[in-house]
Formats: C-alpha cells, sequence, structure tokens
C-alpha cells in the first residue's frame, strides 16, 4: 500500500505527544524539538536499575550538546515501579542523582499504552515485535524527532555513546 503525501503529513510527530513530568520543571516534548532524545523505560526495584547512573552521566556530558534524556517509569514488568510519583522522584534524586525529566508512571504496553511509546515501537519493532519485552528498553531519536535505534535493557547506556554522537553531529 502505497500513503500519500498528505497521509503522510498527517501523521503525527513525536514531538506531539505529551509527558507529564514528575520532578517539573521540564520542557514539553514540542520544546525539545531539534534535540537528541533518549527515551527509556525505567523502574526502581529492577536489576538494571543501577543503568540510572549511566543515563545521568550522559544526560550531564552532552546535555549541553543537544541531548536530553528522558526517564518513562513503568510499573508492567514484575511490579518493579510500585511507588508514588513522589516516592519514584525522591529515590531517583537521592539513590542516583538525576536530574533528567522523569514522566508520571507510565504504560509501554497493552491496552493503556502511552501514545509516545505506541509511536516508539511502530518507528522501532524490536527482534521479538513490536512489544516492550522488560524495563530499560532504550530509544535514541534523533533530531528531527525520527527513532534512530532501539537498544535492549542488558545494553548498558554508555555504549550508546558512539551512536549519541553521531546523532549529536548530524
Amino acid at each position: 500500500m502505497t500513503v500519500s503525501s498528505s497521509e503522510q503529513g498527517s501523521e503525527r510527530s513525536l514531538f506531539d505527544y505529551e509527558l507529564t513530568w514528575i520532578n517539573p520543571p521540564h520542557p514539553s516534548l514540542s520544546e525539545l524539538r531539534g534535540r537528541v532524545l533518549l527515551i527509556v523505560n525505567t523502574a526502581s526495584k529492577c536489576g538494571f536499575t543501577p543503568q540510572y547512573d549511566a543515563l545521568t552521566t550522559l544526560h550531564e556530558r552532552y546535555h549541553e550538546r543537544g541531548l536530553s534524556v528522558i526517564g518513562c517509569p513503568c510499573d508492567q514488568f514484575g511490579h518493579q515501579e510500585p511507588g508514588s510519583a513522589e516516592e519514584i522522584e525522591q529515590f531517583c534524586r537521592v539513590s542516583f542523582n538525576v536530574s533528567f525529566p522523569l514522566s508520571e508512571k507510565l504504560c509501554v504496553n497493552g491496552p493503556h499504552t502511552h501514545p509516545l511509546f505506541e509511536h516508539l515501537k511502530k518507528e522501532a519493532p524490536g527482534l521479538l515485535g513490536k512489544s516492550i519485552r522488560w524495563n530499560f528498553t532504550k530509544f535514541l531519536v534523533g533530531r528531527d524527532g525520527r527513532v534512530i535505534s532501539r537498544y535492549a535493557p542488558l545494553t548498558s547506556p554508555l555504549k550508546l555513546e558512539g551512536d549519541i554522537i553521531k546523532a549529536l553531529n548530524n
């Protein structure tokens, strides 16, 4: 099936979606247009939770060059994000000195999937299909709002540094 240019023009951009921040103030997604984004579904009680350290490092190291890390807490995998917004924010700030934006808790799979994650999964399906298999799945998004790559939870955020630098230089 061919998609006409008028149909393509009606597609929503990543920057058209809204997130509510638990640690404001942070800009809306539309205000992040032109920046490279690293969007991650996170959880406070996961074996991958120590990745917050590397995400904070990347955010601080490349923020001035145009990178914005965005954490999206999710409680869909083993009930590993049980806390309230305030508890999540305090845990991330105290335990990992997180300075990047954290959204309110959201769903990344199923009938209540947040529209941003529907968009991300459509642009970058995983090896086993469109669903997200676990916490700390990462999406690198270019300045134009298109998903550059999707990374598995096992992939350390610091291993993305080369891809981030390449995206920042484009």
